[in-house]
């Protein structure tokens, strides 16, 4: 760029050099258009006076070319052959210690008397010469040519000074244009030398470096914001995926140590057995019923892990219409087949009588996370505590409305401490959560799972009077109740919403 800008102060240089040399060309072809006549009327008369009355002078010394304007100008008087007749008084123009005049030899005198009244340029005499401005006007009533010519040299030095003036002038501006161009050029990139550091020191590592705030109306402002926000994303994405590998770490351990109870159980009564350790048939009995219900449970804990692994792919969901009371009712009668002993009930959320709680979802998905939630409650509480399956809808803050469902049991209840991660994988709480117990610490996670992939939510509460209540909450969709065709103005009630 900057040659580019040398070149264009160069040739702007020459072309207003060149176009004032034309410009004083012109004004001393003026000059001597207008001076020629005069001078050529004047000599005429003066040379004709002379031969009347027989001056050898022939009556042109006193003829001063210097009357008409004509300063540092040359002149003669030739016959037709070329001949000077007469050399004008101070007719030579000085240049140093040489005197300079154009060039008159028969060439060029030819030249200029085919064009007469025109000027041409001729060369001068000397080596510095700069040429001369040279006319031949012809002498009327007799055959006498005047040669007349003005020099170049203040033409030629008055352009070459206006040349360097421009191409001075114009390099000391380019000059301090580039100087004030670089310092604005390096302040604007100033912002993007830092957004190269830190994009340097993220490609080092560190994630949490971020660009600093520039004006949003600018670009740097613009690219600024979008980096950070990139940068956000990707170190919250490496966040993530560390904390994805710290769990996939931890369940791998944790399945690991799982599984190798049972296989241990089975590997410990299979060797007791091959060393005669189970010689009587009710110590056979034993350990074979031992290793049937550690085989179930490591049976059991292989599909609750598939039913995880399943559920992390995010599978598309058998989605229907579902109405949590029907599931409820369902739950209530099955969990009186598997536990005769005790008392379950279906109880509305805020009052005895539970109302109708539809929602959109998988519905053998919600029925497993139902099972799971007793299962829970018929494991961790004394045998004969009473349950409750509570079915209804709840209007939330923001107006939106949720189909919920609790299973709340009276047993000893779940410290707060340890309510809160009573939903993570292969949790278990102490004391009343032991491995005799056949739990695998994965029955609430897949609640938890099945339950967010619908969308909802699951919370532990504590139970009036004492006791653990387990509820899921899902976004409620009404469900219109069949119309009476007879019945035009039919109107379906909602349901009563408690807060």
């Amino acid at each position: 760029m900057f040659v580019l800008m040398i070149v264009a102060i160069i040739a702007t240089a020459a072309g207003s050099a060149h176009t004032l040399r034309i410009s004083m060309t012109n004004q001393i072809d003026a000059q001597l258009k207008s001076a020629g006549p005069t001078m050529g009327l004047g000599l005429s008369k003066a040379y004709l006076y002379s031969l009347d009355n027989d001056d050898d002078s022939n009556g042109l010394q006193d003829f001063d070319p210097t009357l008409l304007g004509l300063n540092s100008s040359y002149a003669d008087i030739r016959d037709q052959d070329g001949k000077i007749v007469y050399i004008m008084p101070r007719s030579r123009v000085s240049l140093g210690s040489a005197s300079d005049s154009p060039l008159l030899n028969i060439e060029n005198i030819n030249l200029l008397l085919e064009t007469p009244k025109q000027p041409v340029t001729l060369p001068g005499l000397t080596s510095n010469s700069a040429g001369w401005r040279t006319m031949v006007m012809p002498l009327k009533s007799s055959n006498l040519n005047l040669f007349l010519a003005i020099p170049l040299n203040t033409v030629n030095n008055t352009a070459q000074q206006a040349a360097v003036l421009v191409l001075s002038t114009g390099l000391l501006a380019a000059l301090v244009m580039s100087m004030i161009a670089y310092a604005l050029t390096t302040r604007s990139l100033k912002p993007l030398l830092k957004v190269e550091r830190t994009a340097s020191m993220i490609a080092a590592g560190d994630l949490s470096q971020r660009v600093s705030d520039y004006p949003e109306e600018t670009e740097v402002g613009r690219l600024s914001r979008s980096l950070n926000s990139m940068l956000a994303q990707i170190e919250k994405a490496f966040i993530d995926r560390e904390v994805s590998e710290q769990k996939m770490r931890r369940f791998i351990q944790d399945a690991s140590h799982e599984l190798r109870t049972p296989l241990v159980t089975i590997q410990g009564y299979s060797e007791f057995y091959r060393h005669g350790g189970l010689a009587n048939p009710e110590a056979l009995d034993s350990a074979m019923g031992r290793i049937e219900s550690e085989s179930k449970r490591m049976a059991q804990l292989v599909e609750d892990l598939l039913m995880l692994a399943r559920l992390d792919e995010q599978r598309p969901l058998e989605k229907q219409t579902v109405d949590l009371l029907v599931l409820g009712q369902d739950a209530v009668e099955d969990t009186k087949v598997r536990a005769p002993d005790r008392e379950v009930k279906l109880v509305g959320l805020f009052s005895s009588q539970p109302s109708p709680a539809s929602t959109v979802g998988d519905d053998a998905r919600i029925r497993q996370v139902i099972a799971n939630l007793l299962t829970n409650a018929l494991r961790y509480t004394p045998e004969g505590t009473p349950i409750e399956i509570a079915v209804g809808v709840r209007s939330l803050v923001a107006g939106a409305i949720d189909a919920v469902l609790e299973v709340r049991d009276h047993g000893h209840g779940i410290p707060q401490d340890e309510a809160k991660r009573i939903f993570e994988r292969f949790y278990r709480a102490d004391s009343s959560r032991q491995r005799e117990t056949g739990g695998s610490g994965l029955g609430l996670a897949i609640v938890a799972a099945i339950v967010q992939q619908h969308g909802g939510s699951v919370a532990l509460s504590q139970t009036e009077g004492g006791g653990a209540t387990m509820s899921i909450s899902l976004p409620y969709v009404p469900v219109p109740e069949p119309r009476d065709a007879d019945d035009d103005d039919f109107d379906s009630e909602p349901p009563q919403l408690n807060s």
